[in-house]
């Protein structure tokens, strides 16, 4: 097995960001049905200032463990990052993981106004990263209409990067992702999944202020559709593992935050990346993996998307397309009573075997909690620390709070 790079294109100058694995026999186009089902994450290397080569080890020990295959490692232009990148390197190699890196998959954010000064995109990007290279295999998130992909034959697939949240006041759904599949001529696709989006930052900041809309069980809902579709989607990309920008991280938070303290700090994620680990499980074997033990997971926006506060950032846009709501997902080896409290809000529910969505909604100052009952005990009592909603936050914070019982 050998690596997946990642590029990232900023006004057509290319940076090489990412890690996973693809055969080596691999060489130029090949059928999408006879990739193997990888998994990876989303990485930002501009947030590692501080990373040692233990810190990348124990990073890749954690995604690995929890079945994930790679990294795609975002690198921006910090001259200090090149070097970041080379100690992620040595970590892999030494992981005794399948963390290994060799020969290249290509993929982009953006990129289809690049010409490289040759007469089209796609001539562009033969010369710049195919001709007289090693077996390149190019995976581009063009934000293109898909019909149009016949013009990139050097492309040997396609990313939808967007398809990891609904891109309106909806659920997420397969739609944008159909119509890439539609399009493809047999080439490789890569789908994302992603549990949340929020960005705080003002306009004397990188001014990006809004939300995409994560209610419903997003994260849950996206490998849902993923895995029902999985004979279809080559490579699922987990966005992200650590931009706490947009709080869609599900690694911890360490390393150096690009000054999103504000929203993230206390705001671990940690619990998405267990509920993960039984997704990805499901998308490589193609059947939901029985249940060992029972699990708990909740979040949630701690305060009101209606409330008003005195920030000095406004309000995020699309801020009314989210609702105040608790919402849970289950695993349960047989039936049981599931129990979802915060304050008044109570709600009992009887929950067969397996994976069970549930909501709860949220009115008043109040504690989450849930508790899981069989014959009259108690097998599951958890009452997560910090897990606290409150009607006068103090800032607009539409990060979500995690919890995972133990």
């Amino acid at each position: 097995m050998t690596s997946v790079l990642r590029l990232l294109v900023r006004s057509c100058t290319l940076v090489v960001i990412g890690v996973a694995a693809i055969p080596t026999s691999r060489t130029s186009v090949m059928p999408r049905n006879t990739l193997p089902k990888l998994v990876v994450a989303h990485f930002m290397v501009g947030n590692t200032y501080p990373y040692s080569v233990d810190d990348w080890t124990k990073d890749i020990a954690l995604a690995h463990s929890k079945g994930i295959d790679g990294f795609a490692l975002n690198v921006g232009g910090g001259d200090w990052q090149p070097l970041r990148v080379a100690d992620a390197y040595s970590a892999a190699a030494n992981s005794g993981t399948n963390f290994k890196f060799g020969r290249v998959l290509v993929s982009t954010f953006s990129g289809e106004n690049c010409y490289f000064g040759a007469s089209n995109v796609d001539a562009g990007w033969q010369a710049t990263i195919k001709d007289g290279l090693p077996g390149v295999f190019f995976l581009p998130s063009f934000f293109v209409d898909p019909t149009t992909f016949k013009q990139y034959p050097v492309a040997d697939g396609f990313s939808n990067w967007n398809g990891g949240w609904p891109m309106g006041n909806y659920d997420v759904d397969f739609e944008s992702d159909n119509g890439y599949l539609s399009n493809l001529g047999g080439r490789a696709f890569m789908g994302a999944v992603s549990p949340w989006f929020f960005t705080h930052y003002g306009p004397e900041s990188f001014n990006k202020n809004w939300i995409y809309r994560s209610d419903d069980w997003l994260f849950a809902r996206r490998w849902e559709d993923i895995i029902a579709n999985r004979d279809r989607v080559d490579i699922a990309e987990v966005i992200t593992w650590n931009d706490y920008g947009e709080s869609h991280y599900i690694g911890p938070i360490e390393g150096a935050q690009p000054n999103s303290q504000a929203w993230v700090n206390g705001f671990d994620h940690q619990g998405w990346l267990d509920l993960n680990q039984y997704y990805i499980e499901a998308y490589k074997i193609g059947s939901y993996p029985s249940i060992s033990r029972d699990r708990v997971f909740l979040w949630a926006r701690l305060f009101p998307a209606a409330a008003s506060t005195a920030d000095s950032v406004s309000r995020p846009e699309k801020a009314d397309f989210t609702q105040d709501f608790l919402w849970a997902v289950v695993l349960l080896t047989s039936p049981g009573q599931v129990t979802l409290a915060c304050g008044p809000s109570v709600q009992t529910t009887n929950v067969p075997a397996g994976l069970a969505k549930l909501k709860l909604p949220l009115t008043s100052d109040c504690d989450a909690s849930s508790t899981v009952s069989r014959d009259g005990r108690r097998v599951i009592d958890f009452q997560p620390n910090g897990f606290h909603f409150s009607t006068n936050p103090t800032m607009y914070n539409f990060n979500a709070f995690v919890a995972a019982s133990p």
